[in-house]
């Protein structure tokens, strides 16, 4: 493999004028600049862009923390992420924190190794001190760590409302919510307003934990069997509404005939299990593009206007839910 030594030897220059071609800095007249980019084509010179980041101090990389790479929203919201960071001319490197703080040490260490440009947080984390001790870009997705640090989320607030809607407007009066962990924002966020919707119809709900990485179906399975009165269930995530359907029909129960189910996500899986889930959509382009957008405005160093933007969910009905 060729080396910038390589090139400047075939085009009779020195390093320093091969460098000042390769990053369009510095004044090269037209003949000696051909020269360089002649022998380039030639030796097939690919410059070592790690090196080059690490003499400008800039890599072009966004570092992206996800809690677990194995959801499907996450998995999707990476995907929608990776792309709007390529048409910056960005790369992201991913690290999955687990929830363990001594992997997320480790990514801390490799953030500052490589001189990234910017962090989008999507895990948990109580590390606040140390991602800003880097002074680095920082923007969080469902999380607001801090008024300094900016945010985006879904109204998450809204989505619960819309589920107890749903379900009381279709006349259900036994109600289930399994959520995930109850500690999150998003979870506390989504219950508060799925419950403060069913107490307008003088309705109430039983509660259930669960994990949102992989939800036990035998915990899920033994709560339905306790609740067998059960009309309508909101579950915090198209898995574990998946999930609890089919504990239902394990249990010889209709969906949406005895029991309707509405999850949370709307992830592609929701339009294609059967029966079709009626889900509460988070807009994961948006909040791709928003997160994406306003690193790169603080990579810039462009003011924010508003450092903490809410983006709005909707009501997907599908096959899990009856008709008004």
């Amino acid at each position: 493999m060729a080396t910038i030594k390589d090139v400047a030897k075939k085009a009779h220059v020195s390093v320093a004028t091969v460098s000042r071609v390769i990053n369009n800095k510095g004044y090269v007249n037209d003949e000696t600049k051909t020269l360089v980019l002649n022998a380039i084509e030639e030796l097939q010179y690919v410059p070592n862009e790690l090196a080059r980041s690490l003499f400008k101090k800039q890599s072009r990389i966004i570092g992206v923390i996800v809690p677990h790479m194995t959801s499907y929203y996450f998995a999707e919201l990476l995907e929608i992420i990776e792309n709007y960071t390529i048409e910056y001319d960005y790369h992201i490197m991913v690290c999955n924190s687990q929830d363990d703080e001594a992997r997320e040490t480790k990514f801390i260490r490799v953030f500052q190794q490589y001189s990234i440009d910017g962090i989008i947080i999507i895990a948990n984390t109580t590390r606040i001190g140390d991602y800003q001790n880097l002074n680095i870009p920082i923007i969080t997705i469902d999380h607001k760590l801090s008024d300094q640090i900016p945010s985006v989320s879904s109204n998450n607030l809204n989505g619960g409302k819309l589920a107890a809607e749903k379900l009381a407007s279709t006349g259900c009066k036994n109600i289930l919510h399994l959520r995930g962990p109850s500690p999150l924002i998003t979870v506390q966020a989504r219950s508060k307003g799925f419950e403060q919707q069913l107490a307008k119809h003088g309705l109430a709900c039983r509660r259930f934990d669960l994990e949102f990485k992989s939800p036990s179906k035998d915990y899920i399975q033994n709560f339905i069997d306790k609740n067998p009165d059960a009309d309508g269930i909101f579950c915090d995530s198209d898995l574990i509404a998946m999930h609890v359907i089919q504990c239902l029909k394990h249990n010889n129960k209709s969906v949406p005939e005895d029991v309707q189910v509405i999850g949370f996500d709307n992830i592609e899986l929701a339009s294609i299990f059967s029966p079709k889930l009626t889900t509460i959509a988070q807009d994961k382009h948006t909040i791709g593009k928003y997160a994406v957008e306003t690193l790169v405005k603080l990579i810039a160093k462009t003011e924010l206007t508003q450092k903490h933007h809410q983006v709005d969910v909707a009501l997907i009905e599908r096959e899990t839910t009856r008709a008004n």
